[in-house]
């Protein structure tokens, strides 16, 4: 089995690339390449992403055939994808950090700014926070509710089908933290930055 990690120069991925191979331990191949051909023969996908929603989008388009690449993969062929942080929001319809900016529109919905409540909470949010599980999820498979993940974000995903949510984490509001539709999945979270417990989640993707 092929797991390959989306290289589309989105900021540093080295601790995703670090945490996937710890935990694939040479059962599994993990490749990390923008090779359109070799994306398409993965068995699955994560895609990562740091920056802003505007950059992180933008760089996907820079590549070109990319985002069709993707589209056939998720949509089309219902193989399994792992969105992390920014990879997650751009799962949505449209993101409006920097500028109004469309999504993949994989599950509908909006990126917006996390309500701070006039400066009550900082942002981004950085830091660990306990989440709640709030439905049944594969990757989150024997992880206990309000483990702590940690976080680095200062916008959030709102899904119009509040059914995809599989938990959140209370910062200034219920903010949505992981995400499942069919063969689609994300976290809000860095799980390749939250210790043991961000390691079974990877070990529970790549086991899907």
């Amino acid at each position: 089995m092929k797991v390959t990690i989306v290289d589309y120069n989105s900021g540093n991925i080295s601790s995703v690339i670090n945490s996937f191979n710890e935990v694939a331990k040479n059962k599994v191949k993990i490749e990390v390449t923008s090779d359109l051909n070799k994306i398409q023969s993965s068995d699955k996908i994560v895609l990562p992403g740091q920056g802003s929603f505007k950059s992180c989008v933008g760089a996907l388009k820079n590549i070109e055939g990319l985002k069709d690449v993707l589209n056939e993969f998720v949509i089309s062929n219902k193989k399994p994808l792992l969105g992390i942080c920014v990879g997650l929001q751009m799962f949505a319809d449209i993101g409006y950090e920097e500028t109004e900016t469309k999504g993949l529109g994989w599950i509908s919905g909006k990126v917006s700014k996390i309500d701070n409540q006039n400066g009550r909470y900082k942002l981004p949010h950085i830091g660990w926070n306990q989440i709640n599980i709030v439905k049944d999820s594969k990757i989150l498979r024997d992880i206990e509710n309000n483990s702590h993940m940690y976080f680095v974000h200062s916008y959030e995903f709102i899904p119009e089908d509040k059914s995809v949510i599989s938990a959140t984490t209370d910062y200034s509001s219920n903010i949505v933290c992981s995400v499942e539709k069919e063969n689609i999945f994300g976290t809000q979270f860095h799980p390749e930055k939250s210790d043991k417990i961000g390691l079974k989640i990877i070990n529970n993707f790549i086991s899907l």
